[in-house]
C-alpha cells in the first residue's frame, strides 16, 4: 500500500514484558486498537517505539509480525535510526523486503554531522531501496539540523518524498513551502504545535500521544481539516497539557505512563530508560489525572 502521507500517523510504542523483552502479542494488539480509532497509517520503530534500544534482530521480528497483523489495512512504515549510513542502508533494504510501506529517516545517531554528511546519509538510505521516505528532521533531539537549503539539496532524490518537521519552529514550515513549494509532503512531529502547523500547510501529524488519547487525537484533526476552527482549539486547550509530554526527553516514559494509566499499555521502558519514580512520576499521574477528569465528550457535534 503506497502511503499518502497524510492524516494521523502514530509513532507506535514498543510494549514490553517486565523482563524488557518484546511483547509482542500486546504491540500488535496495541496497533489494531489505533487502526481500530481511524489511524491513517503506523509508524513502528519511531522514537517512541525505542528503536535505538533494540537489538537489529528484534526489529525485523517485530516489522514482520506487524506487516503480518495489519495486512494492507493501513500502511506500514518503519523508523530508521542507526548508528552508519551502511548500517542504515541495510536496515531500509532489509525493511523493503519485508513488505513495510515506507520509511521515516532519522539522521545518524550519536555522531553529529555536518550539512554535508547529514544530506550525504540521507542520499545514501534512500539509495538502499525504492521505499518512500519521511526524513526526521529533530534538531532538539538529534543535535542535527537539516534546513531548508539542505532539503532543497536533496531534492533530486524521488523516492524522499516527505518532511516530518520537529525542529519545534513552526517558521519551517513556511520556509519548506516558499523554498519548494509542493516538492515535499510536509507533516506536522511535533504535537504541542500541531493546530499551528496544519493552519501553515502540514496535511499530516506524526503523533506521540494518540498513543494514550486515540479518540481525542482523531477527533482534533477531523475537527482542523474540516476547518471547524473553534471546536478544534477548545479540544486543543484540553489536550495541551498532554501534548506538552512529547517534547521532553522523556517523552517515552511519560507516554507509556498515560497508556498505562488509560488501560492501554505497560509503563515498562528497556534500559537504560527506566519506569518514572517518586515526584516526578507523581507530576506527570497529575498532568494526566487532571485531563481525564476534565475530558471532553468524545464527539465530532
Amino acid at each position: 500500500m503506497k502511503p499518502t502521507w497524510r492524516g494521523v500517523l502514530p509513532a507506535v510504542v514498543t510494549l514490553l514484558h517486565d523482563d524488557q523483552s518484546i511483547n509482542f502479542p500486546a504491540t500488535l494488539a496495541h496497533v489494531e486498537r489505533l487502526i481500530n480509532a481511524g489511524v491513517h497509517g503506523v509508524i513502528m520503530l519511531g522514537t517512541v517505539g525505542e528503536n535505538c534500544s533494540m537489538e537489529a534482530s528484534e526489529k525485523r521480528e517485530l516489522l514482520r509480525a506487524t506487516v503480518d497483523r495489519v495486512a494492507g489495512r493501513v500502511p506500514v512504515l518503519a523508523g530508521v535510526a542507526e548508528y552508519t549510513t551502511a548500517l542504515a542502508g541495510r536496515f531500509a533494504a532489509d525493511a523493503a523486503k519485508i513488505g513495510v510501506d515506507g520509511l521515516m529517516v532519522l539522521p545518524a545517531m550519536v555522531y553529529k554531522g555536518d550539512a554535508r554528511e547529514t544530506v550525504a546519509h540521507f542520499r545514501g538510505v534512500a539509495r538502499a531501496s525504492r521505499l518512500p521516505i519521511m526524513c526526521y528532521n529533530n534538531p532538539p533531539s538529534y543535535g542535527v539540523d537539516v534546513t531548508p537549503g539542505m532539503f532543497a539539496e536533496l531534492a533530486s532524490e524521488p523516492t524522499l518524498v516527505a518532511i516530518k518537521e520537529s525542529s519545534e519552529n513552526v517558521r519551517r514550515i513556511t520556509d519548506l513551502v516558499n523554498l519548494l513549494g509542493d516538492r515535499y509532503t510536509l507533516l506536522c512531529g511535533v504535537d504541542d504545535l500541531v493546530l499551528e502547523s496544519l493552519l501553515l500547510g502540514a496535511v499530516g501529524w506524526v503523533s506521540g500521544l494518540v498513543n494514550a488519547f486515540p479518540d481525542e487525537n482523531r477527533q482534533l484533526w477531523d475537527l482542523a481539516t474540516s476547518g471547524r476552527w473553534e471546536q478544534a482549539r477548545d479540544l486543543y486547550r484540553w489536550y495541551m497539557p498532554l501534548l506538552h509530554l512529547d517534547t521532553h526527553p522523556k517523552l517515552v516514559q511519560y507516554i507509556k505512563l498515560a497508556m498505562a494509566e488509560q488501560g492501554l499499555g505497560s509503563e515498562m521502558v528497556r534500559a537504560p530508560r527506566l519506569p518514572l519514580v517518586g515526584e516526578e512520576r507523581e507530576h506527570i499521574l497529575g498532568v494526566i489525572r487532571r485531563a481525564n477528569a476534565t475530558r471532553p465528550l468524545r464527539s465530532n457535534d
